[in-house]
């Protein structure tokens, strides 16, 4: 059975798109969090873009004591070691795939997809960027890490192989520590992934310097 399509924000910097940024935020925000960053991310003259901020299902998530809260998947614990929802995870993953359908459905195939995330989000853009057995334009992974990792090995398809990654994270982050980025960026880079790295100095967030980075990777990828 088909997930059912996810609601989502839509901005359209100009009409008729024919690339889209699918951008996936994080636990417990919704698809409105990076919306106002849409203006920084282009410029004057920039192709048309179609920004898609899809809003995760509300569940009750373990890590913030049962709370419900929009999430990707359920969060036991924030390392490598805590067990992890595999069947949440998974269920994200077909869903994120169905909105790559849909753009496919409205004329953008998706060699002219990125896309992107933050956080848990960007957790799971590594993993439908990675597992996804057609060629996106671009994977985007903020302040993120690798969900489902020990099965990384074994499902990752060949066909992003020579996708641009893009990866930040801040250098005082409590919330994703630092070294949970840095983990998931030597995990694919030894696997022979092209990961362009930047690391800033701020905690679990995004900044200026970010977001200009990002339009740029966006501007060549594009």
């Amino acid at each position: 059975m088909a997930p059912s399509l996810l609601a989502a924000v839509e901005v359209e910097t100009a009409p008729n798109p024919e690339r889209s940024v699918i951008w996936l935020h994080g636990l417990g925000a919704d698809g409105h969090d990076f919306e106002p960053a849409v203006p920084q991310l282009v410029r004057p003259g920039d192709p048309a873009l179609r920004f898609v901020f899809p809003h995760a299902p509300v569940r009750p998530v373990t890590l913030n004591g049962g709370l419900p809260m929009r999430a990707w998947y359920d969060i036991i614990g924030l390392n490598r070691y805590a067990p992890q929802d595999e069947s949440g995870a998974r269920a994200s993953d077909a869903a994120i795939r169905a909105l790559i359908r849909r753009e496919n459905e409205r004329g953008v195939p998706t060699g002219s997809i990125v896309l992107a995330g933050f956080s848990q989000g960007g957790a799971m853009a590594l993993l439908t960027g990675t597992r996804l057995p057609e060629k996106l334009a671009g994977v985007i992974g903020l302040s993120s890490f690798l969900v489902l990792a020990d099965s990384f090995a074994a499902e990752r398809q060949a066909a992003n192989q020579d996708t641009p990654f893009f990866m930040a994270h801040g250098s005082f982050d409590p919330v994703v520590a630092p070294g949970m980025g840095e983990e998931a960026r030597g995990l694919l880079v030894a696997a022979g992934y092209a990961v362009e790295w930047h690391s800033y100095s701020m905690a679990h967030s995004v900044c200026a310097e970010e977001l200009a980075a990002i339009g740029a990777f966006l501007r060549r990828v594009f």
